[in-house]
């Protein structure tokens, strides 16, 4: 499910670029095309959250009924901190 999820955001992402190409390929107006890469970055920065949060979740904290309470807090406040930072 995750992985599916991921490849459908790559698939948005590679839109966007392909939008970018097109504009500047057909010399439209820098807003427009500063526009296009800001929403590309802020896809791609969701995308690298997702990552981040899946790592941390599965390599870092590992199994479920192994992790405290105080990981878990830990793990939530972390992956808040960096979706916070990557907006």
């Amino acid at each position: 499910m995750e992985k599916k999820k991921l490849l459908n955001r790559i698939h948005r992402i590679m839109g966007q670029v392909a939008a970018i190409e097109k504009a500047l390929d057909q010399e439209a107006e820098c807003s427009d095309i500063l526009h296009n890469i800001s929403a590309c970055r802020g896809a791609m920065d969701a995308l690298m959250a997702e990552v981040i949060e899946g790592h941390i979740r599965y390599h870092i904290l590992g199994e479920e009924g192994r992790v405290t309470d105080e990981q878990a807090r830990a793990a939530d406040d972390l992956v808040s901190a960096l979706r916070s930072y990557l907006r």
